[in-house]
């Protein structure tokens, strides 16, 4: 074969793999678009742009090029050196949405993982204020952090008529994890890390997805609850969506829209309470990996092996929204204040954020029955006292609208559902017609009332039922947590 043949049939085949390369871009463009419309997902154009554009845009910001050169002077580096730190920063906080990754993908996998562990309850508090909220505003979804199963069970239930960008801890920088989470749209935090520079290049990205319409998700608490306390608020990722107002080009609102969760079981519990129960009991990384392979493997087999129950509830209720702009408007100013005496401002703004969390956190089962467990201070307690706590505590919690999953069954049910998973996890069993508290037991029991605690708290007699029922001050319990 001569040259020119040679020639020839390279040309043909360039272009069969250019035509193939084209109809499969165009069959994954048309299959993303099937998947939007199929979930009826908002998204704006700004999520379905290259990776690269976000990343000259920010780049480019002025404000991220002003922090250069104030960086390079303060610490006597160059420019370059400089450019190449804030690179890194940009290409470890930039996402990029695969919309079948997240619909076909990350969708089915939480479907059938939380439908294994869990039966999953969805509630609104005012479901009509959410339908008000007009179509062009910007929705930031703040929420409280139970567990990192969190993540997996608002995408889920959001997945039909939202997708929701996450800010995500360092914890999720592992591989495979950080490819996963950045095809969902997720895009990470080094939580605690103090550089200007770092942040400057942080808050202008979280400007440019807040001004290009992105919805949004982030937990204000900033970390899992280790007693399981709803905790306080962190101001960072509140300060830099809110100044995007004074972006002159925005002209849309912000609403911010309250979700609470509660879990029967969180599956980091022990995990998370370890060390509050001793602090020099706090496993390695290794150690902590080793027990996720574990966990993992067992349950695994008991799928195989048709031996797996599900943990309870996961329930999820979402509140009422709230608009920035009208709250700016009994606080007029407030983002024009230096940081200091801004942030001192907001911090009104997320009290009434995490009151409205507090005030709708889904009351399951097992949190009730802790509560109700604890109220005695006794290691054994006679089974129809504790209904009757039980019922008590129901009503109380009734009386300030908290949203109590099953609240009109009989209680008898609800301590059915209970009894169940704090017999499978060795917290409490019944003998005879008492019910015993394991000794070690007891701080999970705490754990999971104290995600309630703030609604009702654990008050009653404390004299025990008979003498042999005497309360003991050696059980083990939660250390207060370090504020």
């Amino acid at each position: 074969m001569n040259l020119l043949a040679w020639l020839g049939l390279a040309a043909a085949l360039l272009l069969l793999s250019s035509a193939g390369l084209w109809l499969g871009r165009r069959r994954v463009r048309r299959a993303a678009r099937a998947a939007i419309h199929q979930f009826r997902a908002r998204l704006s154009r700004y999520q379905l742009q290259q990776r690269r554009i976000a990343k000259a845009t920010l780049a480019a910001d002025p404000v991220v090029l002003a922090a250069v050169l104030h960086h390079a002077q303060e610490h006597g580096l160059s420019e370059g050196d400089v450019r190449r730190r804030v690179d890194h920063y940009i290409d470890e906080i930039v996402p990029q949405l695969n919309v079948l990754s997240y619909y076909k993908i990350g969708y089915n996998l939480a479907k059938l993982v939380l439908n294994l562990l869990y039966r999953v309850t969805v509630d609104y508090q005012d479901e009509a204020a959410l339908g008000r909220i007009p179509k062009k505003d910007v929705v930031v979804y703040v929420m409280n952090h139970r567990s990192n199963v969190d993540y997996v069970v608002v995408a889920y239930v959001l997945a039909y008529g939202a997708h929701v960008s996450y800010a995500v801890g360092e914890w999720a920088r592992v591989w495979p994890l950080e490819y996963v989470f950045k095809s969902f749209g997720s895009y990470f935090i080094r939580r605690g890390f103090r550089e200007p520079l770092y942040h400057a290049v942080l808050e202008r990205y979280v400007h440019l997805i807040t001004k290009n319409g992105v919805t949004q998700g982030f937990f204000p608490e900033g970390r899992l609850a280790r007693d399981g306390r709803l905790g306080p608020a962190k101001l960072g990722l509140l300060d830099y969506i809110c100044r995007t107002l004074l972006d002159p080009e925005f002209t849309r609102d912000i609403w911010f829209v309250p979700v609470a969760m509660n879990f029967d079981r969180v599956l980091e519990d022990r995990a998370l309470i370890r060390e509050l129960v001793d602090e020099r009991d706090r496993p390695g990384r290794l150690w902590q990996a080793w027990t996720v392979v574990t966990y993992v493997s067992r349950n695994l087999a008991r799928l195989l092996t048709g031996r797996l129950k599900r943990y309870g509830r996961a329930a999820i209720n979402f509140g009422t929204p709230l608009s920035l702009r009208h709250w700016l408007r009994a606080t007029p100013g407030v983002l024009e204040l230096p940081k200091a005496q801004r942030l001192a401002e907001l911090q009104q703004l997320a009290q009434e954020l995490m009151g409205r969390i507090g005030a709708i956190i889904p009351v399951t089962p097992v949190p009730l029955a802790a509560a109700a467990l604890l109220s005695f201070d006794q290691t054994v307690i006679p089974k129809a006292a504790l209904l009757e706590r039980m019922d008590q505590l129901r009503d109380r919690l009734h009386d300030v609208n908290a949203k109590v999953v099953r609240g009109d069954a009989r209680i008898l049910d609800v301590w059915d559902r209970a009894r169940r998973m704090l017999h499978l996890r060795r917290l409490a069993v019944e003998d005879g017609d008492s019910l015993v508290v394991l000794p070690g037991g007891r701080p999970l029991l705490q754990f999971y009332a104290n995600s309630i605690a703030h609604l009702v708290p654990i008050r009653g007699p404390r004299t025990p039922f008979h003498k042999e029922h005497e309360t003991d001050p050696g059980l083990p319990r939660l250390r207060p947590r370090s504020t």
